[in-house]
């Protein structure tokens, strides 16, 4: 949710985030309006209270010749504060709508939509075959890794088990990314993840995309598609304690995304499914040190990436490609030698205090004072690194070389084909 105070000082910055995320910048001077009509519905409420108040100390004063006529005059003035009142509770909750539609504000990221986003760094070279290399899925079978049939047959399409090694597999890359974690002052969680309507609306998923959310209609709940929202609203009405600089959560959880309008793009495997599991971080900062913990959030991926041995590169996405809680977000993204083409496997969001000011998510300033936290958020591991482990590191006779970092726990140093 944007500052109106922001908003009323910065008009044009707006209006250009608007321009940037390919969206009506006209949504700005609407709530621009409807904060001039609340203000003003404002100051008609206090001044007719006030008016009240004084004429009750009137009436108490009064002659009883007096009061009669007095006491006519005070219910029409009741009537009257009882009118302003509801006035402005409509012109709030006016705003109100309006700014749980405006998205956060971006900053630095390009303008354009899906495909204009900005290559920032490539690491690692593509790795040349001499042989014709197997796709994820293909490996996945043959290995004993994943099965997708009996995925459909129990839980229908992009649905699968992960077998065996394929397990250990998952499991170690999710240990691995928590142990980095705790180390870097990270604290573990497993959250939930069916959540509350006001929780998933505070953390921004019920806009545009709400159509990728699984909701429960009989408990009025959702399932979440990252374990972001749930620390996200974990400190919800709260005032947390930054005095020894950022709190850090990581959650380790499952994830339901319905995919919905996608149809037809990367069904075949686990590229993209209905469910996955991964280790979320989350940051709670002051606002002026978001950028840098943006900068380390990346950091983070930047070194579970080289641990489990891929080439990626890092992408400055454009503003028509932000959610609507982002300002600005970096995706990495690992090459996939079957598809000779990246996909991503991490992004990192700086939310600055959109979703904290929601979610009413505080801390105090140095004067003692209240103020809007700031959130981040970014990925450490997820289900989806399968699909580069296994394509980057195969062999010619059909076996995959697990990463040195996750050998300790697989349990093996090359997977080979089921016999």
């Amino acid at each position: 949710m944007i500052d109106l105070k922001f908003l009323r000082d910065n008009p044009d910055v707006v209006r250009s985030s608007q321009i940037t995320r390919g969206e009506d910048p006209g949504l700005v001077d609407e709530l621009i309006s409807a904060d001039e009509s609340r203000r003003d519905a404002i100051k008609v409420a206090d001044d007719l209270r006030a008016e009240q108040k004084a004429f009750g100390k009137k009436i108490g004063q009064a002659s009883p010749e007096e009061r009669p006529a007095l006491l006519e005059g005070s219910n029409d003035l009741k009537a009257r504060v009882r009118e302003a009142e509801a006035a402005q509770e409509s012109a709030e909750a006016a705003v109100h709508d309006l700014q749980m539609k405006l998205p956060n504000v971006v900053t630095g990221a390009p303008a354009g939509g899906e495909e204009d986003f900005v290559v920032l760094e490539t690491v690692g070279e593509p790795r040349i075959f001499d042989f014709e290399p197997r796709d994820h899925l293909e490996l996945g079978e043959s290995l004993g890794l994943i099965d997708m049939k009996r995925g459909t047959k129990v839980s229908g399409a992009r649905f699968y088990y992960l077998t065996g090694y394929g397990a250990l597999l998952q499991l170690g890359m999710l240990q691995l990314a928590a142990q980095k974690a705790t180390a870097a002052g990270f604290t573990m969680m497993i959250p939930p993840v069916l959540v509350r309507p006001e929780i998933m609306a505070g953390t921004g998923f019920l806009g545009d995309h709400s159509e990728e959310i699984y909701y429960l209609e009989r408990d009025d709940m959702y399932l979440v598609g990252t374990s972001e929202v749930a620390l996200a609203g974990y400190h919800k009405d709260e005032i947390i304690d930054l005095s020894a600089g950022p709190v850090k959560y990581a959650g380790w959880s499952s994830c339901f995304r319905r995919e919905a309008g996608s149809y037809g793009k990367d069904t075949r495997g686990i590229l993209r499914v209905h469910q996955f599991d991964k280790v979320e971080m989350f940051v709670y900062c002051r606002p002026e040190e978001a950028e840098e913990q943006h900068r380390q959030l990346l950091g983070m991926e930047r070194d579970m990436l080289a641990a489990v041995e891929v080439p990626y590169r890092i992408i400055d996405v454009a503003g028509g490609d932000l959610g609507a809680s982002a300002a600005r977000k970096f995706d990495t993204e690992a090459w996939v030698p079957t598809q000779q083409t990246y996909r991503e496997l991490t992004s990192t969001s700086n939310c600055t205090t959109f979703q904290a000011r929601r979610l009413q998510t505080r801390y105090r300033d140095g004067n003692g004072r209240p103020q809007i936290a700031a959130t981040l958020n970014g990925t450490l591991a997820t289900t989806r690194w399968l699909v580069a482990i296994l394509e980057n590191n195969q062999q010619a006779d059909g076996s995959v070389l697990v990463p040195e970092a996750l050998r300790p726990f697989v349990g093996r140093d090359v997977l080979e084909p089921v016999k």
